[in-house]
């Protein structure tokens, strides 16, 4: 099949630019775009002075930080910043096989980076974007076939999305009843008692978190660097109860200061301090590796014959938990900020201990399946992006490819 070389501007219409009367929504703003899925996540806030339409099936390309990859697909007429560039092919070429071929093409990217100017905000103009050169296929028939293979790959990927939503919903609703009316095993015949945390079953007690933890102390003082001699946890480590251990940096300490600041397996580190929304993010440290931590971080040391930490980190990442944790936090100019005082006097349900290893394990069991499942999404957006790669550098020939 024929493929030719154009310029943006030679296959794109002249789009005029309408005005969107102030408070139409639904509104885009460059923040509004997930930079990775290149889906629009709307809010209720309306079209402010100077928002512009852009038309059905034309494409949003974000001038200001443009190497981020603000760019998305629009299906139906809506508000947007002035702030993007909006196109729209004409009619010989696929709106959405051109919105594939800019979205997630590296060197569409790498010729917006070249192009643009400033330093904290840079930006590019927009007839540098409608200069941009890209090599796109002819004929109609497999500018659609293309579509419909990207599409088949996209939509398992929101298959994935939405099964990982699914199982985070049931996940959810298991916390609410596991720390309401306890283990499933140990619920015959039991009563519940009405207690200052809530209704919790008869047996449990009520504790200080002080009362059953070894030590709850703050991290050391020091910034992080990208060598040396041990991996230090930041606040940006912690992820949804666990530990992501990507872009670690490292610290250089005295025997000393690395004994007292070393995290042992069932270590749990306790986000103190930032904004509001950050403040008592809580994930459970599970290796025997040398890693230290960062001074906005507490590490909390359980009793495990009173208190086991999986349990405690399922519990503070409870989400009725994390809003009255929420309101530990003392306010200053910037951030908030929870002290290990305070935390140490916060009280929490303690079943006996077989109860608590039941519960953690049910949860645990919810958190492999969502793991697997988000696996499999990763799988399926790898292969989305290489597909996409050959076909844009025309490695397949599509016409042997069976959908």
């Amino acid at each position: 099949m024929m493929w030719i070389r154009k310029k943006l501007g030679e296959i794109c219409e002249n789009i005029k630019k309408e005005k969107a009367p102030i408070g139409e929504f639904p509104y885009i703003e460059i923040g509004n775009i997930d930079v990775n899925s290149k889906r629009i996540i709307f809010t209720e806030k309306g079209a402010v002075n100077g928002s512009i339409f852009a038309p059905e099936n034309s494409i949003l390309i974000s001038r200001v930080r443009p190497t981020r990859g603000a760019v998305a697909f629009l299906d139906k007429k809506i508000a947007v910043s002035s702030a993007f560039t909006i196109i729209k092919p004409k009619t010989d070429y696929n709106p959405k096989l051109l919105f594939y071929f800019l979205a997630w093409n590296k060197k569409f990217f790498d010729y917006l980076g070249e192009k643009q100017k400033g330093t904290n905000y840079p930006s590019v103009r927009e007839k540098d974007i409608w200069e941009f050169e890209l090599t796109i296929p002819q004929n109609k028939k497999e500018q659609q076939k293309i579509v419909k293979i990207l599409d088949t790959v996209q939509e398992a990927v929101d298959v994935q999305e939405r099964i990982i939503e699914k199982t985070k919903e049931l996940k959810r609703s298991l916390m609410a009843d596991l720390f309401k009316y306890g283990g499933p095993s140990f619920r015959q015949g039991r009563k519940l008692k009405k207690t200052e945390i809530g209704e919790i079953p008869e047996n449990w007690e009520v504790v200080r978190l002080g009362e059953v933890t070894k030590e709850i102390i703050y991290g050391i003082s020091k910034k992080g660097e990208k060598e040396g001699k041990y991996p230090i946890l930041r606040m940006n480590n912690l992820e949804d109860g666990s530990i992501n251990y990507q872009d670690i940096q490292y610290v250089d300490l005295e025997d000393q200061e690395f004994e007292k600041f070393k995290l042992k397996k069932g270590d749990i580190l306790f986000n103190r301090t930032n904004s509001l929304e950050l403040v008592g993010k809580t994930s459970f440290f599970n290796l025997d590796e040398n890693f230290v931590f960062a001074s906005y971080l507490l590490r909390i040391r359980t009793f495990k014959n009173k208190l086991l930490p999986q349990y405690l980190n399922y519990y503070f990442n409870f989400e009725r938990t994390q809003r009255e944790l929420k309101t530990l936090a003392s306010r200053g100019a910037s951030q908030v900020n929870i002290s290990a005082t305070r935390l140490a006097n916060f009280k929490i349900p303690l079943p006996p201990l077989p109860e608590q290893q039941e519960i953690a394990d049910i949860l645990q069991t919810i958190d492999q399946k969502i793991e697997i499942e988000k696996k499999k999404k990763e799988l399926y957006e790898e292969l989305f992006k290489t597909l996409l790669n050959k076909i844009m550098n025309q490695e397949i020939d599509v016409e042997n490819i069976e959908i």
